[in-house]
């Protein structure tokens, strides 16, 4: 391929997922890695030849995994991962992990929604009053936009606080991320939806891409299980690279220029695999 991890650990991860790809599990955060970031998040869609790079890739690994904050049908909608030949092994674990969808039999499960979410959807609008944002409403959390405002990110800043207090008041929490503050439950996070599947599918290999501060969870289960002391997993960090984050930047193995360029990566990497093997 044209790109290499450009640390050792990175290198390790990926030669281990070539040598055992049915092994490997694959992981993936949607907004920013499959799909281009835009204005209104509803319009997001997967970047195009994602889901044909996905559905390469997916019969020669463990599994491929879909992890986001977004729920779990709207990923797989936008994503238009349903019904496609060769993603019977995807997965889409939504909600940081509360929700999942499993291609196989196309069915979301689901815990029931965190009664604070309710308490916040009806003050959020006073809260927001003066502000020039836009929400999203993810029904099991509410995602606060600042991207359109005339200054974003000193929208972005004002917001923290108040927002902070809104949802400690409430029993939820405040996930930063690109011009955006999501309130949402505690208690789940991509870090533990990963280090979770991981333990479930038996995976011994794993990367993960990803581009913004939600994903950090998501590295740290991944540097966690590659130095473990008993049965360590190696792993590949992908950025799909942003200014706006420069702190995944730093820490990834390997940092590519957006959803353009992991999709190229994904379908190198499934040339690179070879057959599938699912003995």
């Amino acid at each position: 391929m044209g790109t290499h991890p450009h640390t050792p650990a990175g290198r390790h991860g990926l030669d281990a997922i070539l040598a055992r790809p049915a092994e490997a599990l694959v992981a993936l955060d949607f907004d920013g890695t499959l799909a281009d970031i835009v204005p209104d998040p509803e319009q997001a869609r997967a970047h195009p030849g994602a889901v044909e790079a996905l559905a390469a890739l997916a019969p020669k690994v463990r599994s491929v995994a879909v992890i986001t904050g977004r729920p779990a049908e709207v990923a797989v909608r936008y994503g238009g991962f349903a019904g496609v030949e060769g993603l019977d092994h995807l997965v889409v674990l939504g909600h940081y992990g509360a929700e999942r969808w499993d291609a196989a039999t196309g069915a979301v499960h689901a815990p029931e929604p965190h009664p604070g979410v309710a308490a916040v959807r009806a003050e959020l609008p006073h809260v927001l009053a003066e502000s020039e944002t836009w929400t999203e409403d993810k029904g099991r959390a509410l995602a606060v936009h600042t991207r359109r405002a005339a200054d974003p990110q000193a929208a972005f800043d004002a917001l923290r606080g108040p927002l902070g207090e809104l949802a400690a008041e409430h029993g939820l929490i405040v996930e930063p991320g690109r011009l955006v503050l999501e309130l949402r439950p505690p208690g789940m996070d991509k870090g533990v939806a990963l280090t979770e599947y991981v333990r479930e599918i038996g995976a011994t290999s794993v990367l993960y891409a990803g581009d913004d501060l939600g994903d950090l969870a998501a590295y740290a289960a991944v540097e966690k299980l590659r130095t473990q002391d008993e049965n360590p997993v190696p792993g590949l960090l992908v950025c799909s690279g942003s200014a706006e984050v420069p702190e995944l930047t730093d820490r990834a193995d390997l940092a590519l220029p957006g959803p353009g360029a992991v999709v190229e990566y994904l379908r190198d990497l499934a040339a690179r695999l070879g057959p599938p093997d699912r003995s």
